[in-house]
């Protein structure tokens, strides 16, 4: 089994940062992707970012591109979510994914394994 757990959510004001922290744990043998999805109230669970094993290779939503940031530690079994200039259209639900595998990946139906959540809330 593989545990995935996220931290650094919190309540903002517009144009503030936060960095986003998940910790992976478990029986994670093989190399593997990670993404960062979120999930606002009455919507669907979107694509934000994904990083692939080696850590070269990144993809974001058109919507954060620019101001957000993937990144990740395999020492430390660790992926971050760096978001600058955060609106209020960012709040909501962030969830860290892990796909077994090389490459990466923007479809949530991809990913293998997922973690709690962090809520995220941006004040206008």
């Amino acid at each position: 089994q593989v545990q995935l757990v996220e931290s650094g959510g919190g309540l903002v004001q517009a144009g503030d940062s936060l960095r986003l922290s998940c910790a992976v744990s478990g029986r994670t043998f093989s190399s593997y992707a990670m993404g960062w999805f979120r999930q606002a109230p009455g919507k669907e669970r979107e694509f934000v970012a994904t990083i692939d094993w080696s850590g070269s290779v990144t993809h974001y939503a058109n919507s954060v591109k620019g101001r957000f940031t993937i990144s990740r530690d395999n020492v430390k079994n660790t992926v971050y979510l760096q978001m600058n200039s955060l609106k209020p259209e960012d709040t909501a639900v962030y969830y860290c994914a892990l796909k077994f595998g090389s490459g990466y990946y923007a479809s949530p139906h991809q990913y293998d394994y997922w973690g709690q959540g962090t809520q995220v809330t941006v004040s206008s």
